[in-house]
């Protein structure tokens, strides 16, 4: 993937629907994750799982990273497919 962020429509379309959401694009709260300040948390979840194995931070529209979660919970920076 290039160095540009990539909009919401390029994530959905490489990762799929997440299964859950936490805050919106026009959320007002802000919170900080990894360094990153976001508004937006898209969480993918294993198939038949309930444990997060990805998530994805958004602050309005603007992309702020994707980030595996490990088994102790601890988050590392991934990047996206190419695709």
């Amino acid at each position: 993937m290039t160095d540009a962020r990539p909009d919401r429509g390029a994530v959905w379309r490489l990762l799929g629907e997440p299964s859950d959401q936490v805050g919106s694009v026009n959320d007002p709260r802000v919170h900080e994750e990894q360094g990153r300040r976001w508004n937006e948390k898209w969480i993918y979840r294993a198939a038949h799982g309930t444990a997060p194995v990805r998530v994805v931070l958004w602050n309005r529209y603007d992309f702020e990273g994707v980030f595996r979660v490990n088994g102790d919970g601890s988050l590392e920076p991934e990047s996206l497919p190419d695709g």
